[in-house]
């Protein structure tokens, strides 16, 4: 058995002790099976860049809602009844944060594992990015790790393995001479640690099954004229290359020791801004530093996710395209995604496909025709209904 190093971590506001999360949520006592969380041999170049791209569909946050994200999926005809990959030369885009929140995000995972190599072949491409979630599952904070998403880790001996973790921070607060109430302590760990709990920080690590593909993805990638990122780019990155960011958050992601201070957990960073998606269409500052944005990463359009909209929203005219809906059972928004044929943007709402307005147009149109899709109560039919006298 074999504990990770933990080091000591400040960032976004807050200081990650990570020998309390140890205590608390992150005994990483790997039973023979991780590598190091300390620097790893990343190749020099990966592609970020994709041109004369037929088709794309670029679906928001999942959250481990593996069901919703099957229906989105066939919906966009990209898989068969058997989960297979059926989207030919499309190129699919999932935003960031498929993970987390929801119950099944192994499944997610699992599944998008899968349609990667099967995509490819057919001529496309699956680009699943890096968002905060799956940063936040890599580095250790779980809060938002259910725990029926915990169970969709477990085997055959998880319990052995809970038991065992379970011993050994015990131990540990003994050689500290740390008092405990063995009883109420052992209740508590399970509660922190239910079955399912150490596969999965196995499953995260360098070398395991999510970790070692999480740590490979790009966080931005361009594709004919527009840009994917989970959160998006403030003043501060405005400058970076896709090049740039890419390298900077695998670097970090590969040694945590670089967290602190670092792109992946900065509350300005592509992975957790929010800027492009609440700041009002009239804000001075986002029209001075979208043209440098577009100018930096040569594209017309920047598609995010990260921050729930009530369907897929075109901001800025059309400059930025906000496609996270809340489509999972836990936020309980519609189920709708971005589809770009041919250079035409569209938004596909509830199996309708709508013409977008992001080169103009009428955006409150385009909002009231979804509205019309939707259920009497829903949120999007509240917000565009003309207000009676």
């Amino acid at each position: 058995m074999r504990t990770l190093p933990q080091p000591r971590l400040r960032f976004r506001n807050r200081v990650l002790d990570w020998s309390a999360m140890a205590r608390r949520a992150a005994w990483l006592i790997l039973l023979g099976a991780a590598g190091s969380v300390f620097p790893q041999a990343l190749p020099d170049a990966f592609q970020d860049t994709f041109n004369d791209v037929h088709r794309i569909v670029a679906i928001g946050d999942v959250h481990g809602d593996y069901q919703r994200f099957l229906e989105l999926l066939r919906t966009a005809a990209l898989i068969d009844a058997k989960n297979a990959w059926t989207g030919g030369d499309t190129h699919l885009v999932v935003n960031g944060d498929f993970v987390d929140r929801g119950d099944h995000s192994a499944q997610v995972l699992d599944l998008l594992m899968n349609l990667e190599p099967q995509a490819r072949k057919a001529g496309g491409r699956l680009h699943a990015l890096i968002g905060n979630h799956e940063a936040m599952n890599l580095y250790g904070d779980l809060r938002y790790v259910t725990k029926d998403d915990f169970a969709g880790f477990q085997g055959p001996n998880s319990k052995d393995l809970q038991d065992s973790q379970m011993r050994a921070a015990l131990d540990d607060l003994k050689r500290q001479g740390t008092p405990v109430d063995e009883n109420a302590w052992r209740k508590k760990f399970q509660d922190e640690h239910p079955l399912g709990w150490v596969e999965h920080r196995m499953a995260f690590q360098p070398d395991g099954k999510y970790g070692k593909w999480l740590r490979q993805l790009n966080a931005i990638v361009k594709i004919n004229d527009a840009v994917f990122l989970h959160g998006g780019i403030s003043a501060k990155y405005a400058a970076f290359t896709r090049s740039e960011i890419n390298t900077k958050v695998r670097k970090e992601l590969s040694n945590f020791s670089q967290l602190a201070g670092g792109i992946v957990t900065d509350n300005e960073g592509p992975l957790w801004y929010r800027g492009m998606a609440q700041l009002p269409d009239d804000d001075r500052e986002m029209a001075g530093l979208l043209p440098r944005v577009l100018a930096t990463q040569q594209v017309r359009h920047i598609v995010i996710g990260h921050t729930p909209q009530l369907a897929v929203m075109p901001r800025f005219g059309g400059k930025v395209i906000a496609i996270d809906v809340g489509l999972s059972k836990p936020f309980d928004g519609p189920p709708a995604f971005l589809l770009i044929e041919d250079g035409k943007y569209f938004a596909v709402h509830r199996g309708r496909k709508l013409d977008l307005p992001v080169d103009g147009g009428s955006v409150l149109q385009y909002l009231r025709s979804a509205a019309e899709l939707e259920p009497m109560d829903s949120r999007l039919r509240r917000a565009v209904q003309p207000r009676r006298p």
